[in-house]
């Protein structure tokens, strides 16, 4: 046989051995799933975290807005300027008012005068009064009198008369002044009305004089300022509102006002701390608590309360969460982009596994991978499975376990656990598992298919970067 045969006959038959030894490996790792795993271990702190994004807002603020009508004449501010509590911030065209305040004034001062003139002149009217009753009582002594001589026969009639005559003409002259007495104390009692009235208008038109002039309400900065020199602004009526003019913010209290999920809102609790980053300050935490915990869902599209929707809805909702920051720089403003992790739990010394690593498996494919197991050893099975009461008829959620895979030397059982808080990337288990346990942590494809009592196989290596993340 020639020499170049025989290394035809070499390669075939290496070929061939090789082909055998592919199947076979082939078929001896047919049906095993290639895992990575961890050991289950205890961490000294486990922190469960609600995350919200939001934005900077003052505890105290106030939209100012126009009180009347007219144009801006001078703005005495600039945005961002600090303010005490009754500066001036605006001044409007006030010629008007300020003719009306003088005219009303005036007013007032001759219904003063008036008054003065009908006290007087009351004060008078007594002073008659009182000499005209003097003057009756006299007329009366010589009435009574001359009535006894003339009965005596000691007057002649005549005198009789005139004694009688004068008498009647004092009492009339009583009755006169009486009534202007009566009608001078009215006269009075009216001018002190009108100067009463008088007044009320003076303190209204100082009024509307005065809101012409704008000062601040509280003590900040002017954290928003749209107006323009000679704008025309004018009052809300109605529904409407007037004219917006500034924004003034009270910074020396500073909140974080973060919608969280509705998920996440039932583990949020009044006096929580909270770590509040602020996009507008790179690299700095700061640090505060829940104040405030709103009651009403909020649609996450539009804002609006689910209250205020006509229609029902499965949009995702939010809630309002208040964060008061400790101590906040001064250089903040209101409006500014925030994130705040609000820690709603916190366990120490516990026992966690990465959230990745939990599973959920339906008690029918538990029941079957057992039998299975069972049959083809004769007896024990691979699957540990706790043994709950049935779930109730037509309750699927009843009828899925939830647990983790544990390597039980080329296998992967299937072990039921009860868990508590989760964190960022950890979540406890109170019952199921122990420290040094090995179970299965991923890749997340091999976990969403892994199948108890399946075969494994453990890499744990890095893996690979493709080439375009090595370039």
């Amino acid at each position: 046989m020639k020499t170049w045969q025989k290394i035809g006959i070499g390669v075939v038959v290496a070929g061939a051995i090789a082909g055998i030894v592919l199947y076979s490996v082939n078929a001896a790792n047919k049906g095993v799933v290639t895992v990575q795993t961890a050991k289950v271990a205890k961490q000294d702190s486990l922190v469960s975290i609600v995350t919200a994004s939001g934005e900077i807002k003052p505890t105290t603020y106030t939209n100012m807005q126009a009180q009347g009508f007219g144009r801006i004449t001078a703005i005495l501010v600039k945005e961002g300027e600090h303010i005490k509590k009754g500066d001036r911030l605006l001044l409007q065209e006030n010629i008007q008012a300020n003719a009306d305040v003088q005219a009303q004034a005036a007013a007032l001062n001759s219904a003063e005068s008036g008054i003065v003139a009908a006290d007087a002149s009351y004060k008078s009217a007594q002073a008659d009064l009182v000499q005209q009753k003097a003057n009756l009582e006299k007329a009366k002594l010589d009435y009574d009198r001359g009535d006894g001589l003339y009965k005596d026969g000691l007057i002649p009639r005549q005198d009789y008369d005139q004694r009688k005559t004068a008498y009647d003409a004092a009492a009339a002259a009583v009755e006169s002044a009486n009534a202007r007495v009566s009608q001078l104390k009215a006269q009075m009692s009216q001018s002190r009305a009108t100067m009463d009235q008088n007044k009320a208008v003076l303190a209204r038109t100082r009024d509307v004089l005065n809101k012409t002039t704008y000062t601040s309400p509280i003590d900040g900065i002017v954290s928003y300022l749209p107006v323009r020199l000679g704008e025309y602004v004018v009052p809300g009526i109605q529904n409407s509102n007037g004219s917006f003019l500034m924004t003034l913010s009270d910074m020396s209290v500073v909140t974080a006002e973060v919608k969280v999920d509705e998920t996440d809102i039932v583990n949020v609790r009044m006096g929580q701390d909270a770590d509040v980053s602020i996009d507008a300050v790179p690299g700095k935490t700061f640090h505060g608590k829940v104040t405030e915990i709103g009651s009403q869902a909020v649609l996450r599209s539009s804002g609006l309360a689910t209250t205020q929707s006509t229609t029902s809805t499965q949009e995702a909702k939010d809630f309002k969460v208040v964060v008061t920051l400790d101590s906040p720089p001064e250089n903040l403003r209101p409006g500014l982009s925030t994130t705040a992790k609000i820690k709603t739990a916190e366990r120490k010394s516990v026992v966690a596994i990465p959230i990745q690593a939990l599973a959920v498996r339906s008690r029918k494919d538990l029941d079957e991978a057992a039998k299975n197991a069972k049959n083809q050893k004769g007896g024990g099975s691979s699957v540990s499975l706790a043994a709950p009461p049935p779930p109730a008829p037509g309750d699927p959620k009843k009828d899925e376990v939830q647990g983790v895979f544990v390597v039980n030397g080329n296998k992967a059982e299937f072990r039921p656990v009860d868990t508590g808080i989760s964190g960022v990337t950890d979540i406890e288990v109170t019952k199921g598992l122990q420290p040094g346990d090995e179970i299965v942590v991923g890749s997340y494809k091999a976990l969403r298919t892994l199948k108890p009592s399946a075969q494994i196989k453990v890499d744990n290596s890095a893996p690979k970067k493709s080439d375009d993340q090595q370039s």
